[in-house]
Protein backbone atom coordinates (compact mmCIF):
# COMPACT_ATOMS: atom_id res chain seq x y z
CA UNK A 1 0.00 0.00 0.00
CA UNK A 2 1.28 3.46 -1.12
CA UNK A 3 2.47 5.68 1.82
CA UNK A 4 -0.99 8.12 2.57
CA UNK A 5 -0.76 12.00 2.45
CA UNK A 6 -1.95 13.29 5.72
CA UNK A 7 -2.12 16.80 5.28
CA UNK A 8 -4.80 15.45 2.49
CA UNK A 9 -6.91 14.13 5.51
CA UNK A 10 -9.64 15.58 7.09
CA UNK A 11 -9.16 14.78 10.70
CA UNK A 12 -10.97 15.45 14.01
CA UNK A 13 -10.29 18.51 15.92
CA UNK A 14 -7.93 16.87 18.20
CA UNK A 15 -5.19 16.25 15.26
CA UNK A 16 -5.15 20.11 14.79
CA UNK A 17 -4.31 20.55 18.36
CA UNK A 18 -1.02 18.86 18.67
CA UNK A 19 1.61 20.88 19.22
CA UNK A 20 5.46 19.88 19.01
CA UNK A 21 6.92 23.21 20.15
CA UNK A 22 9.56 23.33 17.68
CA UNK A 23 10.96 26.27 15.99
CA UNK A 24 9.61 27.14 12.64
CA UNK A 25 9.87 26.14 9.70
CA UNK A 26 8.64 22.35 10.36
CA UNK A 27 10.30 21.17 7.45
CA UNK A 28 13.48 21.97 8.66
CA UNK A 29 12.95 19.82 11.80
CA UNK A 30 13.11 16.62 12.50
CA UNK A 31 11.31 13.82 14.95
CA UNK A 32 11.74 10.83 16.00
CA UNK A 33 8.98 9.10 17.38
CA UNK A 34 9.16 6.46 19.81
CA UNK A 35 6.75 3.77 19.00
CA UNK A 36 5.42 0.84 20.50
CA UNK A 37 3.16 -0.79 17.77
CA UNK A 38 0.21 0.41 19.79
CA UNK A 39 -2.38 2.96 18.91
CA UNK A 40 -0.89 5.65 20.85
CA UNK A 41 2.58 5.66 19.57
CA UNK A 42 1.18 5.61 16.09
CA UNK A 43 -1.06 8.28 16.11
CA UNK A 44 1.83 10.37 17.23
CA UNK A 45 3.76 9.38 14.46
CA UNK A 46 0.70 10.40 11.68
CA UNK A 47 0.60 14.16 13.71
CA UNK A 48 4.63 14.30 13.65
CA UNK A 49 4.37 13.26 10.00
CA UNK A 50 0.95 15.95 9.18
CA UNK A 51 3.40 18.90 10.59
CA UNK A 52 5.60 18.93 8.08
CA UNK A 53 8.55 17.84 9.81
CA UNK A 54 11.23 15.07 8.58
CA UNK A 55 9.56 11.62 10.77
CA UNK A 56 11.78 8.84 12.00
CA UNK A 57 10.34 5.93 14.04
CA UNK A 58 12.13 3.96 16.00
CA UNK A 59 11.20 1.17 18.44
CA UNK A 60 13.22 -0.93 21.45
CA UNK A 61 13.25 -4.65 21.37
CA UNK A 62 12.72 -5.76 24.89
CA UNK A 63 12.48 -9.28 24.92
CA UNK A 64 12.36 -12.21 22.87
CA UNK A 65 9.82 -13.06 20.00
CA UNK A 66 8.38 -15.83 21.58
CA UNK A 67 5.31 -16.81 23.68
CA UNK A 68 5.61 -13.27 25.17
CA UNK A 69 5.55 -11.49 21.24
CA UNK A 70 2.18 -12.99 20.79
CA UNK A 71 0.63 -12.11 23.65
CA UNK A 72 -2.24 -9.69 23.24
CA UNK A 73 -2.08 -5.97 25.33
CA UNK A 74 2.10 -6.48 25.20
CA UNK A 75 4.02 -3.95 23.90
CA UNK A 76 7.50 -3.83 22.57
CA UNK A 77 7.52 -7.83 21.10
CA UNK A 78 7.50 -9.49 17.96
CA UNK A 79 4.00 -8.40 16.52
CA UNK A 80 4.14 -5.21 17.66
CA UNK A 81 7.22 -4.45 15.95
CA UNK A 82 5.55 -5.33 12.23
CA UNK A 83 2.46 -3.32 13.56
CA UNK A 84 4.84 -0.47 14.04
CA UNK A 85 6.51 -1.11 10.99
CA UNK A 86 3.43 -1.12 8.89
CA UNK A 87 2.65 2.17 10.26
CA UNK A 88 5.95 3.94 9.01
CA UNK A 89 5.59 2.25 5.84
CA UNK A 90 1.69 3.57 5.60
CA UNK A 91 2.71 7.11 6.54
CA UNK A 92 5.86 6.94 4.79
CA UNK A 93 8.75 7.72 6.66
CA UNK A 94 12.09 5.25 8.22
CA UNK A 95 11.33 3.30 10.88
CA UNK A 96 14.41 1.48 13.11
CA UNK A 97 14.56 -1.79 14.80
CA UNK A 98 17.19 -1.30 18.20
CA UNK A 99 17.97 -4.84 20.14
CA UNK A 100 17.93 -3.77 24.06
CA UNK A 101 16.47 -6.94 24.75
CA UNK A 102 19.48 -7.46 27.35
CA UNK A 103 19.29 -4.68 28.95
CA UNK A 104 15.53 -4.13 29.57
CA UNK A 105 16.47 -7.76 31.06
CA UNK A 106 19.44 -6.19 33.39
CA UNK A 107 17.90 -3.06 34.19
CA UNK A 108 14.16 -3.84 34.68
CA UNK A 109 13.42 -7.62 35.06
CA UNK A 110 16.08 -8.63 36.93
CA UNK A 111 15.59 -5.68 38.78
CA UNK A 112 11.73 -6.40 39.59
CA UNK A 113 12.44 -10.20 40.78
CA UNK A 114 15.19 -8.52 43.30
CA UNK A 115 12.54 -6.57 44.54
CA UNK A 116 9.74 -8.28 45.47
CA UNK A 117 12.81 -11.01 47.26
CA UNK A 118 13.61 -7.95 48.96
CA UNK A 119 9.96 -7.39 50.43
CA UNK A 120 9.18 -4.37 48.47
CA UNK A 121 6.90 -3.85 45.96
CA UNK A 122 8.49 -2.78 42.58
CA UNK A 123 6.96 -0.66 39.47
CA UNK A 124 8.96 -2.12 36.47
CA UNK A 125 7.55 0.89 33.69
CA UNK A 126 8.88 3.47 36.16
CA UNK A 127 12.25 1.79 35.81
CA UNK A 128 11.44 0.94 32.04
CA UNK A 129 10.44 4.57 31.57
CA UNK A 130 13.82 6.21 33.46
CA UNK A 131 16.17 3.99 31.74
CA UNK A 132 15.42 1.98 28.78
CA UNK A 133 12.78 4.11 27.39
CA UNK A 134 13.86 7.57 28.49
CA UNK A 135 17.55 7.46 28.49
CA UNK A 136 18.55 4.91 25.87
CA UNK A 137 15.96 6.72 23.05
CA UNK A 138 17.38 9.89 24.04
CA UNK A 139 20.27 9.17 23.01
CA UNK A 140 19.75 7.53 19.98
CA UNK A 141 17.28 10.31 19.25
CA UNK A 142 20.15 12.53 19.67
CA UNK A 143 22.75 10.35 17.49
CA UNK A 144 19.75 10.63 14.50
CA UNK A 145 20.32 14.17 14.77
CA UNK A 146 16.25 15.02 16.19
CA UNK A 147 15.01 18.08 17.50
CA UNK A 148 13.14 16.38 19.76
CA UNK A 149 11.98 13.15 21.11
CA UNK A 150 8.05 12.30 20.77
CA UNK A 151 6.00 9.60 22.94
CA UNK A 152 2.43 8.55 23.15
CA UNK A 153 2.33 9.03 26.97
CA UNK A 154 -0.45 11.13 28.64
CA UNK A 155 1.18 13.89 30.24
CA UNK A 156 1.84 17.07 29.40
CA UNK A 157 4.73 19.09 28.86
CA UNK A 158 4.08 23.27 29.36
CA UNK A 159 6.03 26.00 28.72
CA UNK A 160 6.48 27.81 32.18
CA UNK A 161 8.38 31.21 33.66
CA UNK A 162 11.55 28.85 34.30
CA UNK A 163 11.39 26.73 31.26
CA UNK A 164 8.93 23.40 30.60
CA UNK A 165 7.21 21.86 33.16
CA UNK A 166 5.61 18.31 33.57
CA UNK A 167 1.76 18.56 33.99
CA UNK A 168 -0.82 15.52 34.24
CA UNK A 169 -2.69 14.87 31.05
CA UNK A 170 -5.95 16.28 30.66
CA UNK A 171 -8.10 12.81 30.58
CA UNK A 172 -7.34 11.68 34.10
CA UNK A 173 -8.37 8.41 33.05
CA UNK A 174 -5.76 8.14 31.01
CA UNK A 175 -2.61 10.14 32.98
CA UNK A 176 0.65 8.82 33.45
CA UNK A 177 2.75 11.24 35.14
CA UNK A 178 2.83 8.91 38.03
CA UNK A 179 5.38 7.05 36.21
CA UNK A 180 7.49 9.85 34.44
CA UNK A 181 8.24 11.25 37.76
CA UNK A 182 12.16 10.59 37.38
CA UNK A 183 11.82 12.39 33.50
CA UNK A 184 14.87 14.52 34.40
CA UNK A 185 14.42 18.38 33.04
CA UNK A 186 17.57 17.78 30.47
CA UNK A 187 14.95 14.91 28.84
CA UNK A 188 11.75 17.11 29.66
CA UNK A 189 13.36 19.96 27.41
CA UNK A 190 14.20 17.11 24.43
CA UNK A 191 10.94 15.39 24.79
CA UNK A 192 7.55 15.93 23.46
CA UNK A 193 3.81 14.69 24.82
CA UNK A 194 0.98 15.79 22.25
CA UNK A 195 -1.21 13.47 23.17
CA UNK A 196 -1.47 15.12 27.10
CA UNK A 197 -4.36 16.70 25.50
CA UNK A 198 -6.19 14.79 23.74
CA UNK A 199 -8.73 12.35 25.19
CA UNK A 200 -8.34 8.48 24.34
CA UNK A 201 -11.50 8.25 22.23
CA UNK A 202 -10.28 11.25 20.64
CA UNK A 203 -6.93 8.93 20.09
CA UNK A 204 -8.55 6.41 18.68
CA UNK A 205 -10.45 8.41 16.21
CA UNK A 206 -7.60 9.50 14.31
CA UNK A 207 -5.93 6.39 14.65
CA UNK A 208 -9.24 5.11 12.21
CA UNK A 209 -9.40 8.08 10.15
CA UNK A 210 -6.02 7.51 9.04
CA UNK A 211 -6.84 4.09 8.07
CA UNK A 212 -4.37 2.71 10.62
CA UNK A 213 -4.08 -0.94 11.22
CA UNK A 214 -4.10 -0.42 15.06
CA UNK A 215 -6.69 1.60 15.48
CA UNK A 216 -8.63 -1.25 17.73
CA UNK A 217 -5.41 -2.88 18.93
CA UNK A 218 -5.65 -3.17 22.79
CA UNK A 219 -3.93 -1.24 25.43
CA UNK A 220 -0.67 -2.66 26.79
CA UNK A 221 -0.46 -3.99 30.38
CA UNK A 222 1.51 -2.37 33.32
CA UNK A 223 3.61 -5.13 33.18
CA UNK A 224 4.53 -6.19 29.54
CA UNK A 225 6.99 -9.06 30.17
CA UNK A 226 4.82 -10.55 32.82
CA UNK A 227 2.62 -13.44 30.72
CA UNK A 228 -0.78 -13.47 31.68
CA UNK A 229 0.00 -11.65 34.57
CA UNK A 230 1.32 -14.10 36.69
CA UNK A 231 4.55 -11.95 38.22
CA UNK A 232 4.86 -14.80 40.74
CA UNK A 233 6.01 -17.60 38.34
CA UNK A 234 8.34 -15.56 36.39
CA UNK A 235 9.91 -14.35 40.25
CA UNK A 236 10.35 -17.24 40.96
CA UNK A 237 11.67 -18.77 37.51
CA UNK A 238 14.42 -15.78 37.95
CA UNK A 239 15.26 -16.76 41.67
CA UNK A 240 13.59 -19.96 42.70
CA UNK A 241 14.35 -18.79 46.71
CA UNK A 242 10.94 -16.64 46.47
CA UNK A 243 9.25 -19.30 47.29
CA UNK A 244 10.83 -19.79 50.71
CA UNK A 245 8.17 -19.85 53.18
CA UNK A 246 8.24 -18.11 56.95
CA UNK A 247 6.05 -16.99 59.68
CA UNK A 248 2.83 -14.78 59.47
CA UNK A 249 3.34 -12.58 62.87
CA UNK A 250 1.20 -10.24 64.43
CA UNK A 251 2.30 -6.89 65.41
CA UNK A 252 1.98 -7.94 68.68
CA UNK A 253 5.24 -10.43 68.55
CA UNK A 254 2.68 -13.71 68.49
CA UNK A 255 3.49 -16.09 65.09
CA UNK A 256 0.09 -16.86 63.63
CA UNK A 257 0.83 -19.07 60.86
CA UNK A 258 3.40 -19.80 58.10
CA UNK A 259 3.00 -17.83 54.56
CA UNK A 260 3.75 -19.59 50.75
CA UNK A 261 6.60 -17.02 49.77
CA UNK A 262 7.01 -13.22 50.18
CA UNK A 263 6.23 -12.72 46.47
CA UNK A 264 2.62 -13.33 47.48
CA UNK A 265 2.01 -9.95 49.59
CA UNK A 266 2.30 -6.46 49.71
CA UNK A 267 1.85 -3.93 52.36
CA UNK A 268 -1.69 -3.08 52.60
CA UNK A 269 -3.15 -6.62 51.50
CA UNK A 270 -6.10 -8.00 53.54
CA UNK A 271 -7.08 -11.22 51.04
CA UNK A 272 -5.13 -14.27 51.05
CA UNK A 273 -3.71 -14.11 54.37
CA UNK A 274 -5.38 -17.24 55.43
CA UNK A 275 -5.46 -16.22 59.23
CA UNK A 276 -9.25 -16.03 59.92
CA UNK A 277 -10.91 -16.77 63.91
CA UNK A 278 -9.81 -12.61 65.10
CA UNK A 279 -11.78 -10.33 65.93
CA UNK A 280 -10.60 -7.52 63.75
CA UNK A 281 -9.29 -8.11 59.80
CA UNK A 282 -5.86 -8.48 59.24
CA UNK A 283 -3.62 -6.46 56.51
CA UNK A 284 -0.24 -6.93 55.62
CA UNK A 285 1.98 -4.16 57.67
CA UNK A 286 5.42 -4.62 56.30
CA UNK A 287 7.53 -7.72 55.12
CA UNK A 288 10.55 -8.55 56.53
CA UNK A 289 12.30 -10.48 54.05
CA UNK A 290 16.30 -11.12 56.16
CA UNK A 291 13.46 -13.39 58.57
CA UNK A 292 11.32 -14.13 55.77
CA UNK A 293 8.36 -12.72 57.83
CA UNK A 294 5.05 -11.35 56.67
CA UNK A 295 4.26 -9.29 59.89
CA UNK A 296 0.30 -8.31 60.08
CA UNK A 297 -2.14 -6.23 62.43
CA UNK A 298 -5.21 -4.35 62.09
CA UNK A 299 -5.61 -1.67 59.97
CA UNK A 300 -4.52 0.85 62.58
CA UNK A 301 -1.02 -0.39 62.31
CA UNK A 302 -0.68 0.69 58.60
CA UNK A 303 -0.75 4.26 59.74
CA UNK A 304 2.75 6.06 59.01
CA UNK A 305 3.56 9.39 59.41
CA UNK A 306 5.85 9.95 56.45
CA UNK A 307 8.51 7.63 54.24
CA UNK A 308 12.03 8.31 53.72
CA UNK A 309 12.86 8.65 49.61
CA UNK A 310 15.99 7.65 47.94
CA UNK A 311 17.29 8.59 44.00
CA UNK A 312 14.61 11.92 44.16
CA UNK A 313 14.38 13.28 40.77
CA UNK A 314 13.08 16.94 41.38
CA UNK A 315 12.01 19.45 38.21
CA UNK A 316 11.44 22.46 41.07
CA UNK A 317 12.42 23.00 44.33
CA UNK A 318 10.43 21.25 46.95
CA UNK A 319 12.33 21.50 50.55
CA UNK A 320 10.02 22.89 53.00
CA UNK A 321 7.09 23.24 50.69
CA UNK A 322 3.68 22.20 51.06
CA UNK A 323 2.91 19.70 48.14
CA UNK A 324 0.59 17.20 47.03
CA UNK A 325 1.74 13.34 47.20
CA UNK A 326 0.47 10.19 45.58
CA UNK A 327 2.12 6.99 46.90
CA UNK A 328 0.31 4.67 44.38
CA UNK A 329 -0.82 5.00 40.78
CA UNK A 330 -4.32 4.36 41.99
CA UNK A 331 -3.86 6.55 45.23
CA UNK A 332 -5.45 10.05 45.75
CA UNK A 333 -2.92 12.71 45.99
CA UNK A 334 -2.84 13.48 49.56
CA UNK A 335 -1.37 17.13 51.37
CA UNK A 336 2.45 16.63 52.69
CA UNK A 337 5.48 18.71 53.32
CA UNK A 338 9.75 18.01 52.14
CA UNK A 339 12.02 17.73 54.91
CA UNK A 340 15.16 16.87 53.62
CA UNK A 341 14.82 13.25 52.20
CA UNK A 342 12.01 13.01 54.26
CA UNK A 343 8.49 13.46 52.60
CA UNK A 344 5.93 14.19 56.25
CA UNK A 345 2.17 13.66 55.42
CA UNK A 346 -0.12 16.14 57.18
CA UNK A 347 -2.65 13.07 58.35
CA UNK A 348 -1.96 9.53 58.84
CA UNK A 349 -1.73 7.30 55.64
CA UNK A 350 -2.09 3.45 55.04
CA UNK A 351 -0.97 1.45 53.01
CA UNK A 352 2.69 2.46 52.31
CA UNK A 353 4.79 0.63 50.46
CA UNK A 354 8.56 0.53 50.17
CA UNK A 355 9.32 0.05 46.58
CA UNK A 356 6.55 2.42 45.82
CA UNK A 357 7.15 5.93 44.50
CA UNK A 358 6.15 9.09 46.03
CA UNK A 359 5.32 11.34 43.33
CA UNK A 360 4.44 15.05 44.28
CA UNK A 361 2.39 17.55 42.66
CA UNK A 362 1.88 21.71 43.21
CA UNK A 363 -0.72 23.07 45.74
CA UNK A 364 -1.15 25.95 43.33
CA UNK A 365 -1.52 23.60 39.86
CA UNK A 366 -2.32 20.82 41.02
CA UNK A 367 -1.56 19.38 37.29
CA UNK A 368 2.01 20.03 37.61
CA UNK A 369 4.58 17.49 38.92
CA UNK A 370 7.59 18.58 41.41
CA UNK A 371 9.39 15.13 40.99
CA UNK A 372 9.49 12.20 43.25
CA UNK A 373 11.43 9.37 44.49
CA UNK A 374 11.23 5.71 45.53
CA UNK A 375 9.80 4.69 49.20
CA UNK A 376 12.66 3.53 51.08
CA UNK A 377 11.22 3.14 54.37
CA UNK A 378 7.53 4.55 56.23
CA UNK A 379 7.24 5.55 59.51
CA UNK A 380 4.69 4.92 62.01
CA UNK A 381 2.65 7.09 63.29
CA UNK A 382 2.68 7.59 66.96
CA UNK A 383 -0.58 7.12 69.33
CA UNK A 384 -2.47 4.74 66.69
Amino acid sequence: MAPIMIDMISSPAGLARADFQLPMPLKDRRIVVAMSGGVDSSVVAALAARSGAEVIGVTLQLYDHGAKAKRIGACCAGQDIRDARAVADRLGFAHHVYDHESRFRDTVIDQFADEYLSGRTPIPCVRCNMGVKFTDLFRLAKELGADCLATGHYVRRVMGPAGSELHRAIDPARDQSYFLFATTQDQLDFLRFPLGGLEKSVVREIARDLGLGVASKPDSQDICFVPDGDYATLVRKLRPEADDRGAIVHVDGSVLGAHKGLIHYTVGQRRGIEIGGRAEPLYVVRLDAEKKEVIVGPRRALAVSGARLGEANWLAAVEGRDVLAKVRSMAKPVPATIAGDRLIFAEAEYGVAPGQAAVLYDTADNSRVLGGGWIEETFASSGL
